[in-house]
């Protein structure tokens, strides 16, 4: 079964673009929670950083990836 794979987004940010760029390209499914349609999931990402409001946060089978270090 492949891993499930949610991204917290918002569309200022260039490296939220960036991955789903990579992700796009590598043929990965995910789910995108786009911040700016949907502010109240900003509570839900500040857990994930430690209260901090960053762009891209990623989930993948219970990793999370803060930031954007390239797909690999």
């Amino acid at each position: 079964m492949p891993n499930r794979v949610l991204i917290y987004t918002h569309p200022e940010c260039t490296y939220s673009a960036a991955l789903k760029d990579d992700l796009n390209t590598a043929g990965t499914k995910y789910e995108e929670v786009d911040l700016a349609l949907h502010p109240e999931a900003w509570a839900e990402v500040e857990q994930f950083t430690g209260g901090d409001r960053i762009t891209p946060v990623m989930l993948e089978d219970g990793k999370v990836t803060v930031g954007y270090y390239g797909v690999g």
